[in-house]
């Protein structure tokens, strides 16, 4: 069953799968608690304008992606505080206007396939200079939480209460916009556009069913991502499927198992026969 390490583009997989499979659930764990599960939804597609711009302008499609996914975080920023009260119209929006642009650019695009490894993922077609920046931004988005886990905690429950004990809420809250469209951008190339919002959820919804408290939540986030890209990995190399969405569909399996499980094991308590 190793002879799968005996491919240095498995070795890589593995490498940068890990990586992404630590820094996403980080971002959605407060994306989730934050009721705006979406927001990965909104900038992946989003992204695919940057995808599209990048290989039709001969620029790398990566930072083409970064840069869209920063200025689509933003924006949905900026339209949230515009429409206090109905907060999913930015997703809207933004998201319509990703996939206008992604449609628009990809008609001068002349390898096309190469803009369809960017729907699923082609993690085992990560170059070394993908691999060596994967490596740099994840080590940057994972430090940036765990220093900034303190505030992140107070932020995503009450912002008021944040700010009246004097966090930088703005800032913060900038600064984690950022973090999220960089996770975004870099896992575009590896796990795919179209189901990266699902591993930012499945392994945090995985998590918030067995979790105790935050901490709890935050680590098992962690290691349910973990455990989805290494098998997920494993079946797709053997299967000869996609790996995104093996990935994604191996969390979504997980997750179902464990809601089963949890209701039968309520059911078993509610027929318990009470001792008189």
């Amino acid at each position: 069953m190793l002879e799968i390490f005996q491919y240095n583009f498995m070795i890589k997989a593995f490498l940068v799968g890990m990586l992404i499979a630590l820094i996403v659930p980080c971002i959605g764990l407060v994306v989730v608690l934050r009721r705006l599960s979406m927001i990965g939804d909104t900038l992946s597609h989003s992204s695919l304008a940057g995808v599209a711009g990048g290989l039709a302008f001969g620029i790398n499609p990566i930072l083409g992606a970064t840069i869209i996914s920063i200025f689509s975080a933003f924006g949905i920023e900026k339209i949230r505080k515009s429409f206090p009260r109905y907060a999913e119209i930015a997703l809207a929006i933004i998201m319509s206007t990703g996939i206008g642009l992604a449609g628009i650019l990809s008609g001068f695009v002349k390898n096309t396939s190469g803009f369809h490894s960017f729907l699923f993922g082609s993690i085992v077609a990560i170059s070394s200079i993908e691999l060596i920046s994967t490596i740099i931004l994840s080590i940057v988005v994972f430090a940036s939480v765990i220093i900034l886990y303190r505030e992140l905690f107070y932020i995503t429950f009450d912002e008021v209460s944040a700010r009246l004990s004097g966090i930088p809420v703005k800032a913060i809250n900038s600064v984690f916009t950022l973090l999220t469209a960089v996770t975004i951008s870099i896992s575009a190339r590896t796990v795919g556009t179209l189901v990266i919002s699902s591993l930012m959820v499945l392994p945090v919804a995985c998590a918030l069913q067995l979790a105790k408290s935050y901490k709890q939540t935050f680590i098992y986030s962690i290691i349910f991502a973990e455990l989805f890209t290494i098998t997920g990995l494993f079946i797709s190399y053997y299967a000869n499927f996609k790996p995104g969405a093996t990935i994604v569909m191996t969390g979504v399996i997980c997750l179902l198992t464990i809601l089963f499980y949890k209701g039968i094991n309520k059911t078993l308590i509610i027929k318990k026969p009470v001792k008189g």
